[in-house]
């Protein structure tokens, strides 16, 4: 299952990378399409993350590019890949809702051409989601606790019962020992 797993990854990233690489480099492009989105956006990150963020449109979708292409290739390596497949998908979001928002086109044709982008990057959203929960067939976190809590719950009940049946034996000797002359 190892090859089909790094065949996916490797697909499933492509798209990133390369158009991580090309925004990176022309965010000019897409900075009129983003800045509805970045004006939302950008009180908030000046706000939680620092107040020195940049807010300008072309800075952000150059920062989600960055972050696009290192996140990419993360998950094409196979390095980090659950991690890479949720940042991947956190900034599939905003890029989503500022490159195809086909609830605001009055054209037929438009509102269609979004509506297909907008649905093909809600679907790659999804198969980012089944990479970040792909576990490469190994046993998850809350499996591990859970087999870990019931090996430690037989433990003490084996140490319970080994005590009780000491005591006992030690009830027993004691009683003899008081009954015995001497």
């Amino acid at each position: 299952m190892k090859p089909v797993r790094s065949l996916a990854r490797v697909m499933l990233s492509g798209i990133f990378v390369v158009s991580g690489v090309r925004n990176f480099q022309n965010p000019g492009r897409l900075a009129p399409a983003a800045k509805p989105v970045t004006d939302r956006v950008a009180p908030l990150l000046q706000k939680n993350v620092h107040p020195r963020f940049p807010t300008d449109a072309e800075t952000l979708v150059r920062i989600n590019s960055a972050t696009q292409l290192v996140a990419g290739l993360m998950l094409a390596t196979g390095k980090f890949t659950r991690p890479a497949a949720l940042v991947l998908a956190g900034s599939l979001v905003p890029v989503t809702v500022a490159g195809h928002p086909f609830w605001t086109n009055d054209d037929p044709a438009a509102r269609n051409n979004n509506q297909v982008h907008f649905l093909k990057n809600l679907g790659l959203c999804g198969g980012l989601l089944l990479a970040a929960a792909d576990t490469e067939g190994k046993p998850g976190l809350r499996w591990r606790a859970g087999h870990r809590i019931g090996h430690s719950r037989r433990s003490v009940q084996r140490v319970v019962r080994t005590a009780r049946r000491e005591a006992k034996i030690a009830a027993r000797s004691a009683a003899t020992a008081r009954r015995l002359p001497g």
